[in-house]
């Protein structure tokens, strides 16, 4: 497990990039409840962290695709492809994910 952040890091309904090992990821942070995955759309080369929230969507800035946080579906065209999500696990106040 990984540490990527801290839960103080992120107000809910915000969300923020973390950039580990060369690899950008999204972290929001929901009600409470925290979400992590890609922060690259995959339609284009955007950055969604700089797109919009809400609830579990995830809005691409550049073509308005949205992406369920859940499960990385894509609910809009253009893009058709799923994002990379990451299980998530607090322990204390630390965010953890699995990543390789």
């Amino acid at each position: 497990m990984t540490c990527i952040a801290k839960t103080s890091d992120v107000l809910p309904g915000k969300m923020r990039r973390i950039d580990i090992d060369g690899h950008r990821l999204l972290l929001a942070n929901v009600e409470g409840k925290f979400y992590v995955a890609d922060d690259t759309c995959t339609h284009e080369d955007a950055s969604l962290c700089t797109g919009s929230l809400k609830g579990e969507l995830v809005k691409c800035p550049l073509h308005g695709s949205r992406f369920d946080l859940k499960t990385g579906k894509p609910l809009e065209d253009p893009a058709e492809e799923y994002l990379k999500v990451y299980p998530v696990t607090i322990e204390g106040d630390n965010v953890l994910i699995e990543f390789e």
